[in-house]
């Protein structure tokens, strides 16, 4: 059973920046075989995919933190990052880490992921 770990949530100011990861586990695949993103869901609001890495890793972004989001992996760690540059409040939500085996043809979709971890919580104060 795989197993999503977040971490690294937390209170900022605006213009500030964060690093959450997700130690992932227990994958039946090989971990090089996995698509893996983050996610966010704000209050009142859908879960919305903002960035992901495919086996190959090929990268995408939400138009919303393109630029100022960076996806990263330490395969060594079977660890995901993602590197929060120059904060906005509307930032503000729950951050999920996801995987799914192989490739994906909608790599931000939330119906594509199998694994989902619980959540680690972001609060940019304006």
């Amino acid at each position: 059973q795989v197993q999503l770990v977040e971490s690294g949530g937390g209170s900022v100011q605006a213009g500030g920046s964060l690093r959450l990861s997700c130690a992932g586990s227990g994958y039946t695949y090989s971990r090089y075989a996995m698509s893996m993103a983050w996610f966010r869901q704000a209050p009142g609001k859908e879960r919305e995919g903002i960035a992901s890495m495919n086996p190959r890793g090929r990268t995408n972004y939400a138009d919303s933190v393109s630029g100022r989001f960076t996806i990263s992996q330490d395969n060594a760690k079977n660890t995901l990052y993602l590197q929060m540059n120059s904060l906005k409040a509307e930032d503000t939500a729950m951050y999920y880490c996801a995987a799914r085996a192989g490739s994906s043809y909608s790599p931000l979709s939330e119906s594509t992921y199998t694994y989902w971890g619980q959540g680690t919580q972001v609060t940019v104060s304006s």
